[in-house]
């Protein structure tokens, strides 16, 4: 049995177990919740351990192998632009569709603030939705992306500045003439990454029994409204995964690159099958490899930009953690300023870049969102439980936005064999 699998049927078994305990005064009742609710504390505490240094130590490796490549120098800096555009573009369009149609889901306020425990000291607007107290100013929010001590920024969870500073260190890294101290930090980097992945592994291995304990307390409170929510929140983060892809990048792909429409489906269509069957981008890494070489694309387009694509470049992801912070805002009765919304962008874009190649990946990364908004990390089990579906789509759309990027890269590059012509041989 697949770990996503026992994952599900771990929630599906904390639903029923918290509707069947949903308003009981029995002692029964009383004492399971209370023995409950530390495990998932306990769970979500383990994965929040791991954040930090993950996060940090990825984001690094990839800033300053990115930078420091020679191919990368080469193409100048137009994939990067690229990359940071349509992850800019997936995530605000994600927050002007998503919140509207999130705003619509009926879920009980008195149930909200119960579930937000020590976060409850709010106020309440008209509607009843809810803001936290003392919401920052756009001032003070830029003021804090730059933080006095970053060991301190670390220790009270401000992950933002953190990985402002991770991104920085490793554009520095990049610029370190000497090769040999540059490649030993990156190789010390590497290392921490690959470790806390791994951690991240066996952790996940835990999942069925943390989302379990997680779902009990959320549906003894939420009740049914609780399994409607995450109901919607599964079509929706799909939904607009499809569009992200159908409206965005196939356009792009398409008329900013070298090949025809049919083309295009064709040059996407084999690797995208396995990545939607394996729900991982490596994966399919050898399939993208081919449709590159057989459309044609040089070789540094299928050497270098397809590999690091894959792993550094999350499409979905910026989809998927937009919509899913948003729902779990809504889940928790928290109404966002639009401060916080511009900090949730600005999060997810630099997070997409170190979410750990693994399934529920995209999960675990959004941690630093979160934090970044100052909402509770525990609804993350719930996400995590019901990834699988998102997780097929997710993963076709990070590969799809790789292909894209080789297209328009290889574009610019092709070879005197991939010259004016192309385009009609492509198109047969």
């Amino acid at each position: 049995m697949t770990l996503a699998i026992r994952v599900l049927i771990g929630l599906l078994a904390g639903f029923l177990l918290g509707l069947a305990l949903a308003g009981s005064s029995s002692p029964v009742a009383s004492t399971t919740i209370g023995i409950l609710t530390p495990v998932g504390t306990i769970f979500i505490n383990v994965i929040r351990m791991t954040v930090m240094p993950l996060v940090v130590s990825m984001l690094i490796a990839s800033v300053g192998a990115m930078t420091a490549s020679g191919a990368l120098r080469r193409i100048g800096g137009r994939g990067a632009l690229i990359m940071l555009a349509l992850l800019a573009i997936a995530a605000v369009g994600s927050v002007l569709v998503a919140e509207p149609v999130l705003a619509r889901v009926q879920i009980d306020q008195r149930a909200a603030v119960a579930l937000r425990g020590p976060m409850a000291a709010i106020s309440s607007g008209a509607t009843g939705a809810t803001t936290p107290a003392g919401a920052p100013t756009l001032a003070q929010w830029l003021v804090d992306l730059v933080p006095q001590n970053v060991v301190k920024a670390a220790a009270d969870g401000a992950m933002l500045p953190v990985i402002l500073c991770a991104v920085l260190f490793g554009l520095a890294l990049a610029r370190v003439n000497d090769n040999m101290r540059r490649a030993a930090v990156l190789r010390v980097v590497e290392g921490i990454a690959d470790a806390m992945q791994r951690l991240v592994a066996w952790i996940l291995e835990l999942a069925p029994i943390g989302v379990f304990a997680l779902a009990v307390p959320l549906a003894s409170r939420l009740g049914l409204s609780a399994a409607g929510a995450v109901i919607v929140y599964i079509g929706l983060v799909v939904t607009l995964t499809v569009a992200a892809v159908a409206l965005l990048l196939y356009p792009f792909g398409i008329l900013v690159g070298p090949m025809s429409a049919s083309a295009f489906a064709s040059y996407c269509a084999p690797p995208q099958a396995i990545a939607f069957a394996s729900r991982s981008s490596l994966a399919a890494l050898p399939a993208m490899v081919e449709s590159a070489d057989r459309a044609g694309l040089n070789p540094v387009i299928s050497g270098f930009v397809l590999p690091l694509a894959a792993s550094v470049f999350h499409f979905g992801a910026a989809v998927a953690q937009t919509v899913g912070v948003l729902f779990l805002a809504r889940l928790y009765g928290v109404a966002l300023t639009p401060t916080e919304l511009t900090s949730i962008v600005f999060t997810v874009i630099l997070t997409t870049f170190a979410v750990p190649g693994i399934p529920g990946g995209s999960i675990i990364a959004m941690v630093p969102v979160l934090a970044a908004v100052n909402l509770p990390v525990d609804g993350i089990g719930i996400l995590l439980a019901v990834d699988t579906i998102p997780d097929m789509f997710r993963t076709t759309a990070n590969l799809t936005g790789s292909m894209t990027l080789a297209a328009v890269l290889g574009d610019a590059k092709r070879s005197p064999a991939t010259g004016p012509d192309k385009r009609a041989s492509l198109s047969l």
